[in-house]
């Protein structure tokens, strides 16, 4: 997806808006409210421009704790990936986030898995996220809001990853 470009006239600026494809989790607490508040709060760091259905989906890895509620969303943002997600990191540890167990129960989870037809590889980031492609509770929802959009390494549409996946997994779309 190409960036966005919007000029500032009394400034004489060009600024980048990029859209960034986000997945979020939470199988801690009020599942739902924490998604909602993460939402809302995503507003800080650009304009939220679509968010999918809530799914309930089953633990990956770590399978003995509660049921995720997962989500995915659009943010169209000026942010660099860096900036993008310290904001994230804080908007995690505001709504109680504590990193303990790696894969286990957490209030909120926020991941970065696109922005925009960027790849980023450093110690703290990658994009697109390494697993986006094996997990249907990632592409269920993002296949909802943005089905058509090309996976910048596998050349391959959110849809025909998703389409792709082996049986297994739950995931229900909520109501």
């Amino acid at each position: 997806m190409p960036a966005l470009l919007r000029c500032d006239r009394k400034l004489e600026t060009y600024r980048v808006r990029n859209l960034v494809y986000l997945s979020l989790g939470s199988n801690v607490g009020d599942r739902a409210a924490n998604l909602n508040t993460a939402i809302d709060r995503l507003r800080t760091l650009g304009e939220v421009a679509a968010v999918s259905s809530f799914y309930e989906t089953e633990p990956v890895e770590f399978t003995a704790q509660p049921w995720f509620l997962n989500c995915a969303a659009t943010l169209a943002t000026e942010k660099t990936p860096t900036q993008l997600l310290a904001g994230i990191l804080d908007i995690e540890q505001q709504l109680g986030r504590r990193r303990g167990l790696q894969k286990g129960p957490r209030i909120i989870d926020i991941d970065i898995l696109l922005f925009g037809n960027s790849s980023v590889e450093d110690l703290d980031l990658t994009i697109p996220h390494p697993a986006m492609h094996q997990r249907r509770f990632v592409l269920e929802p993002l296949a909802e809001i943005a089905p058509d959009v090309l996976h910048p390494v596998f050349k391959q549409t959110i849809r025909q990853l998703r389409d792709a996946l082996p049986p297994g997994q739950a995931v229900r779309k909520m109501t």
